[in-house]
């Protein structure tokens, strides 16, 4: 985890993922400093942005659409509970696509209907930190009522699972760990 303390240290490690990851064909990347200074989110936002310039890859930055607008990053992410999403629309205008975080399927359809771009839903399977999890007839339901908005599975998604939560209908998944061992080979 990257920490005040530790940003410049980490930092480069960050950006060079971020490269990995575009490299990759990864097309999301999601910025999640929750216990970052704002400031160093910024430059660490506006580093991602530079490293994946030219390729497909986008740049979303979590709760924070201030940050993700000064540093050129594609969207903002934001949870259920945040910001209503008409109002981050308002702000935003069409600069940023808008994600929001969801576990049940009247807040994707608050997502859906308050100008989202997409909703993550989940945890559709267990993580070290959620044990409550949707099943896959749970997402492969809230995809086929809000098609054709996207939805993207997230929470404990990996090589052995993920193309079950493309088989119930999301549009992509989400996952942190899984991809850390591909590109980094924890």
């Amino acid at each position: 985890m990257c920490s005040a303390e530790n940003f410049h240290y980490q930092r480069p490690k960050l950006i060079d993922t971020f490269r990995r990851a575009a490299e990759a064909g990864i097309d999301h990347i999601q910025i999640r400093e929750k216990a970052l200074p704002a400031k160093y989110v910024k430059d660490l936002a506006a580093a991602a942005v530079d490293a994946v310039k030219g390729t497909p890859t986008r740049i979303i930055i979590n709760e924070r659409f201030d940050i993700a607008l000064g540093a050129g990053a594609d969207g903002v992410h934001v949870m259920s509970t945040g910001l209503p999403i008409p109002i981050v629309r308002l702000l935003v205008g069409d600069r940023l696509s808008i994600g929001v975080s969801t576990h049940t399927a009247s807040e994707v359809f608050a997502a859906r209907d308050g100008g989202a771009d997409y909703a993550y839903f989940g945890p559709v399977f267990s993580t070290p930190g959620k044990t409550e999890t949707k099943s896959l007839a749970a997402l492969s339901d809230v995809c086929r009522k809000v098609t054709p908005f996207r939805v993207i599975a997230i929470g404990g998604i990996d090589a052995a699972n993920f193309e079950s939560v493309l088989e119930n209908g999301a549009a992509g998944f989400a996952t942190i760990r899984y991809l850390n061992d591909l590109l980094l080979g924890t």
